[in-house]
């Protein structure tokens, strides 16, 4: 493919080498004469390991040349990579001036092909930056609509310093977001000889993971360097600990637990995160993001409760009342304090919980049940159906069993189903499906019998 990288500081040389290294004919396009000059004689413009050798390789085949004129370079390619810097200001919000004049200067460009264009966005920028800015100034100096006569992507590179080259041939995904197969497709035909595997979602969601995977590399850098003042100060080799931690993948480096749901509880999470920080305060110890897990496990269940409580509905059934599913521990569950503070609320409330029943509980179960809510007897129903038949909303709370599941497309059209364990599908419920992070508040009517 013909391609043109505009913007060949880290990002864009590294791009517009690797791409011509996979057989792609590509310009790169800057403002800065010094590198257009040094990408042309076969030299890197900054260090990076192989990156030269790379670049004198491709320039001599003739796969690669630079030039600072954006004419040349959008008459004479099919698809435009855009790798321009988006620097921070001083109150941390993102400068889009550079981004915005290449948009500019690309689209006013565009307008003069005939042929279908792609504009492939690589800088990393928020939702709102594309939605508000870019793809405007896109249509209006092209003249033409997006995602049909000139193609749109967000495609987020995953490139570290040191080691760029390898990354991007041994990426862990390729992610197109886009919502136009026509330029999806363009956009994957770079790629096509990578053993990544290949992404597709919309462009506002690529963006996101872009950002929440670097946010989560601080976050675990940020983390390790917590737990080794603490290590430190208890006479324990934090780098001996944390290698023993990082060998359990089934949890501890793992997909485990990093999905969106309800909060955390339990005879464990809570009190050992309590425990680790009391035992931090006596040792002087300031460690912020451990702090500040449980303030944040509150506040996602008050925003659960005020999800319940803007419905303006009165007869709430609940799905689940122990802290996970497959147990009869109620000791530390987000879904009894739910039900406590709907209940403060003066909500009428029925209880589905498959694990549990009056006379199955003992020990430090039903003290717990007995001290802290002992009206429960009275909320708890046998089954679905007696929730359905109570409640103008039902909360599922945890993972809804097997057996359970069809229940849901009896639900009447009217009722709401607010799905905070994320156990269900909008297509599996004939009712209003919502979650926690769903504004679109889906109505599904695909059993209208059940109306």
């Amino acid at each position: 493919m013909k391609v043109s990288v505009f913007g060949i500081g880290y990002v864009g040389c590294v791009t517009a080498a690797c791409l011509a290294r996979e057989g792609h004919d590509v310009i790169g396009v800057d403002v800065d004469p010094f590198k257009v000059a040094a990408l042309n004689e076969g030299r890197s413009p900054f260090f990076e390991p192989g990156l030269g050798e790379l670049i004198g390789e491709m320039v001599a085949a003739g796969r690669l040349r630079a030039t600072v004129d954006d004419a040349d370079a959008v008459q004479n390619t099919d698809i435009a990579l855009i790798c321009v810097g988006t620097p921070t200001n001083s109150n941390g919000t993102i400068r889009l001036d550079y981004l915005k004049h290449v948009f500019e200067s690309v689209a006013k460009h565009v307008r003069l092909k005939d042929d279908y264009f792609v504009v492939a966005l690589r800088s990393t920028v928020l939702p709102n930056a594309i939605e508000q800015d870019l793809i405007p100034l896109l249509e209006r100096h092209s003249g033409k609509r997006v995602d049909r006569e000139v193609g749109f992507v967000y495609n987020p590179e995953f490139l570290r310093e040191g080691v760029a080259l390898k990354d991007f041939h041994d990426a862990p995904w390729t992610i197109i977001g886009s919502s136009d197969s026509r330029a999806s497709d363009t956009v994957a035909a770079l790629y096509q000889s990578l053993s990544a595997p290949l992404v597709r979602t919309n462009p506002k969601t690529a963006v996101l993971v872009k950002y929440f995977s670097n946010t989560f590399h601080a976050l675990k850098v940020a983390f390790g360097n917590e737990v080794s003042y603490l290590c430190r100060e208890m006479g324990v080799d934090s780098v001996e600990a944390m290698d023993i931690f990082c060998q359990d993948t089934k949890l501890n480096i793992s997909p485990r637990y990093l999905k969106p749901g309800f909060a955390f509880g339990g005879s464990c999470l809570p009190k050992d995160v309590k425990a680790l920080i009391s035992e931090a305060a006596k040792r002087g110890l300031h460690l912020p993001i451990l702090e500040a897990i449980l303030p944040s496990n509150d506040f996602h269940l008050r925003n659960c409760i005020q999800m319940v409580a803007e419905t303006g509905k009165r007869r709430i059934g609940l799905v689940g009342l122990t802290f996970k599913e497959g147990t009869d521990d109620l000791r530390e569950s987000p879904a009894v304090e739910l039900t406590e503070r709907l209940i403060g609320k003066g909500f009428d409330v029925k209880i589905y919980e498959p694990s549990i029943a009056p006379g199955s509980l003992h020990g430090s179960n039903l003290s717990f049940i007995e001290k802290s809510i002992p009206h429960i007897w009275k909320l708890l129903v046998r089954g679905l159906d007696e929730v359905f038949l109570h409640a103008d909303v039902v909360v599922t709370m945890q993972q809804v069993r097997s057996e359970d599941r069809p229940m849901f497309m009896t639900m009447k059209a009217k009722q709401i189903c607010i799905d905070l364990a994320r156990t269900l599908g909008p297509t599996e419920v004939s009712g209003e499906y919502r979650t926690v992070d769903n504004d679109q508040r889906e109505t599904v009517l695909v059993n209208s019998s059940a109306s």
